[in-house]
């Protein structure tokens, strides 16, 4: 097949949700002819490295050199709730963009085009052309869960307004998809109420198990905690800002010599702030994140607000490391609590986990085991991979069969 890969930013193996997009291309390009559209940052420099990597993956590669709009926030997102639109999906569109995928549809004949996230599914493509959806979360679940979270205020009632019109959005562009492709089972029950008859399938989240793999104890600081992500997501901001002032003075009763690292790219003032706490330290972006997972002991996942899966869990038991996590934050992954990791949804019981692990060396090794081997078993990118060409394999076979009905 020729595939046209649409993607948010530059697909890149240690880039959090492209991460996800740089690896299932990869496995598409194992099979099919596959080129590649997306929004870059900065042509002219960091990003010539990354373009030329996907250049040896990809057929071709297409970038457009611009930010998504991001000037002017509150004044679109007012300008939004007014008309009755998405700021999320008004963020995700560009004129350069349509007029790209025009041309590439002018130049060359694609069988199907994939759009990483339903955020970049708004463009107009040729008719008969299979459209997939890859649903990274359900982005409506995240906005209903913020509105739920948030008391009276004006994010509460900016949440609600913008849920029911990204529900709105958001299924109608999945009802036209051919194939919409969740990260979970539970992502896709929910999606399969909503659309009963959507074709619906799982490509699980993964990690690359040779990348992220265990070290060795001397690495480890005994009393160092973890929190990994993309910080200008506001799940994770919320994330760090809850459990510095929920858990973490508890923490530091119990260990006084404990020890936090908030390690993510564009951290807002708010998390900035949390390293005047005694003992947090907040890194900002980092080249590679594993050199941190490796001297921690505890990685944490203190989710509040959220959907789909969380790479920063995989990644971390990849790593061997123990976990402690709210229901939210590992939803959607088969672990079970005390064998896997463990979970805790309230701020004490959530603190007194974190304080067991680091203050019991053997109930972290045993974990940290546990969850590797998991890994190991289902979720590694290439066996997603694999279920991303089933699927398109299946696909296929069941056109040609239909088409030969006629």
């Amino acid at each position: 097949m020729k595939i046209l890969v649409v993607a948010p930013n530059l697909p890149c193996p240690t880039g959090g949700a492209n991460t996800r997009n740089y690896h299932l291309l990869k496995a598409l390009a194992s099979e099919h002819t596959v080129s590649l559209l997306a929004f870059v940052n900065n042509v002219e420099s960091e990003a010539q490295s990354e373009i030329a990597h996907l250049k040896d993956i990809a057929h071709s590669v297409h970038v457009i050199p611009q930010r998504m709009k991001t000037q002017r926030k509150r004044w679109q997102q007012l300008l939004n709730f007014i008309r009755g639109g998405s700021y999320l999906f008004d963020l995700h569109y560009s004129a350069q963009v349509q007029h790209a995928l025009d041309a590439l549809f002018a130049e060359e004949q694609f069988d199907a085009v994939l759009f990483e996230s339903v955020f970049m599914a708004g463009y107009r493509v040729p008719q008969g052309i299979k459209i997939l959806i890859d649903q990274h979360n359900i982005e409506q679940e995240i906005l209903r869960r913020t509105c739920e979270y948030e008391k009276l205020s004006l994010r509460k009632l900016y949440s609600w307004r913008e849920y029911h019109a990204v529900k709105r959005i958001e299924l109608n562009y999945c009802h036209r998809a051919a194939i919409v492709l969740t990260v979970s089972e539970r992502d896709r029950d929910i999606l399969q109420e909503l659309l009963p008859d959507q074709t619906i399938e799982v490509v699980p989240n993964g990690v690359d198990i040779d990348a992220f793999h265990p070290t060795t104890l001397d690495e480890e600081l005994p009393e160092q905690i973890i929190f990994t992500g993309t910080m200008d997501y506001y799940p994770n901001a919320n994330a760090a800002l809850y459990f510095a002032q929920h858990c973490w003075p508890l923490i530091r009763e119990r260990v006084p010599t404990a020890t936090w690292l908030i390690v993510g790219k564009n951290p807002p003032l708010e998390v900035q702030r949390l390293a005047q706490l005694p003992g947090v330290t907040v890194t900002g972006t980092v080249p590679d994140i594993r050199s941190y997972l490796a001297s921690s002991a505890v990685a944490i996942a203190p989710i509040q607000i959220g959907s789909g899966t969380r790479l920063k869990i995989l990644e971390a038991l990849a790593m061997q490391k123990a976990v402690v996590s709210t229901g939210i934050g590992c939803e959607g992954l088969p672990v079970i609590d005390g064998k896997d990791l463990l979970i805790a949804d309230q701020p004490e019981a959530f603190a007194e986990a974190v304080v067991q692990l680091l203050q019991q060396p053997s109930l972290r090794s045993a974990l940290g085991t546990r969850g590797r081997a998991l890994v190991e078993a289902g979720y590694s990118w290439g066996s997603g991979g694999k279920t991303l060409l089933r699927i398109l394999a299946q696909s296929e076979r069941t056109y040609t069969c239909s088409s030969s009905n006629y």
